[in-house]
């Protein structure tokens, strides 16, 4: 069943992590695209907001997230259903059936959300899906164990918008322009694991999609879109 309704929207901006985002006052033209995606349960409010915005209507989350910050949700549920609020009532993709080792966590965050009445609403990625879009890309010369999260997102956004605009996607710990140095992500520095994604290869086909004008990656000072 697709929580999108067949519908196309004209602008979208998938918005990665990635430290480039510091200080770069891209959160009003951000929020300013008619769908926006987020990944991983980002913090955004406070400090954040003005350099990534606000605005959610798709946001992902890795199970890890709930596993190391909220115990699985095996004890108290409260401190996570309170830390959805800032995504107000966004569609939350959940990898309950993508790997298996996923489903029982993320089968409780289902469950939670209903129990506490939460205004997101949760949905779920088709396996198959999730298994031609890597079987597709691995043709295509990316090669590691599985995409990462950012990749998945653009791949989904190019099927669901005319004009897709990438923010935060830059796997390097220089900045392009002036090459000051940049944390991992835009609120810690916590490095990826090089075994799992092959982010460089995945960012140099990005590069590509941008050169043949399929989406805009954008990696300085934010100009409206």
């Amino acid at each position: 069943e697709n929580p999108f309704s067949n519908k196309t929207w004209d602008t979208c901006a998938v918005v990665g992590n990635g430290g480039i985002l510091t200080n770069s006052s891209c959160g009003k033209v951000i929020d300013s695209a008619q769908f926006v995606m987020r990944c991983n349960l980002p913090p955004l409010e406070n400090e954040y907001e003005k350099h990534v915005g606000i605005k959610t209507d798709f946001v992902t989350a890795n199970p890890s997230i709930f596993v190391q910050k909220y115990g699985a949700l095996m004890e108290s549920r409260r401190p996570f259903v309170e830390s959805l609020h800032t995504y107000g009532n966004s569609l939350l993709l959940l990898p309950s059936f993508s790997y298996t080792l996923n489903t029982p966590v993320t089968l409780r965050v289902f469950y939670t959300i209903k129990d506490f009445d939460s205004p997101i609403r949760p949905v779920f990625l088709n396996p198959e899906y999730f298994q031609s879009l890597n079987l597709f890309w691995s043709s295509q010369g990316i090669n590691g164990v599985r995409l990462s999260t950012g990749f998945t997102m653009v791949s989904l956004a190019l099927e669901l918008c005319n004009n897709v605009h990438l923010y935060g996607f830059w796997p390097f710990s220089k900045h392009p322009y002036d090459l000051h140095h940049l944390t991992n992500h835009y609120y810690d520095n916590r490095q990826p694991s090089k075994l799992i994604h092959a982010m460089p290869t995945e960012f140099e086909l990005l590069l590509q999609l941008h050169s043949q004008g399929i989406l805009r990656l954008h990696l300085g000072d934010c100009q409206p879109i």
